[in-house]
């Protein structure tokens, strides 16, 4: 990647990952025409129950999942820590090595953007990145009084703003989701269903290999 280019993620548990993440994720490289878009996989969720599998093993289905996909990467820097996942950690990290002229945009999902307020010290999110929150289409945001404040504060006009300044802006982009959920999929696996073609194959095999998710040969 150019060492200007802007720094685009999605940070997530990927539980495991599937190809609603990975769809969302070509699908904003293409709209934003950036060389990449990076997953990072959390270690530790701080806002969610324990995964099912290892950390390890969710950031190695992850690697799987972009392998043959030059516009995606993942990044280990969340699974390597011995911090919890806070968002702010990542931020922080990411715009050390980054510098600070370098735009960076941290992607988030519409649910997930409802509730920054309760996240560690979110305040201080839009001083290291952009905000971009992904929204279905016909799903107005349903932010509280203080969140509707923030996001008008901030508000983006256009892509461009993301692409021409190191932080500071939010901006909602509606995006039509594919209908997959990684509860879905661990259902499926435990109950000895298949969930092929919600994923890559080479992330189903690998689940079928470590006999993740309550997987048994049938």
């Amino acid at each position: 990647m150019p060492e200007n280019a802007p720094f685009v993620f999605m940070g997530g548990t990927f539980d495991p990952v599937h190809n609603g993440h990975l769809r969302t994720a070509l699908e904003i490289q293409q709209w934003l025409d950036i060389p990449e878009v990076c997953l990072i996989p959390s270690k530790m969720p701080v806002h969610r129950d324990e995964p099912g599998c290892t950390s390890e093993q969710r950031l190695a289905m992850v690697e799987l999942a972009v392998a043959d996909e030059p516009s995606l990467t993942a990044d280990d820097r969340e699974i390597l820590s011995d911090k919890p996942s806070y968002s702010l950690l990542t931020l922080e990290s990411l715009r050390q090595e980054l510098g600070a002229a370098r735009p960076l945009c941290m992607v988030m999902g519409m649910d997930a953007y409802m509730t920054l307020s309760k996240w560690h010290q979110w305040e201080r999110f839009i001083d290291l990145c952009h905000i971009l929150v992904v929204t279905r289409p016909g799903y107005p945001l349903a932010l509280d009084h203080g969140m509707r404040a923030f996001t008008e504060q901030h508000a983006a006009n256009s892509k461009a703003e993301l692409l021409s300044a190191p932080a500071g802006k939010v901006l909602i982009h509606e995006l039509t989701p594919l209908g997959i959920s990684a509860t879905q999929i661990r259902h499926l696996v435990a109950s000895g269903r298949s969930p092929r073609y919600l994923m890559p194959d080479a992330v189903w095999d690998y689940i079928q290999s470590n006999r993740l998710y309550g997987f048994q040969n049938r």
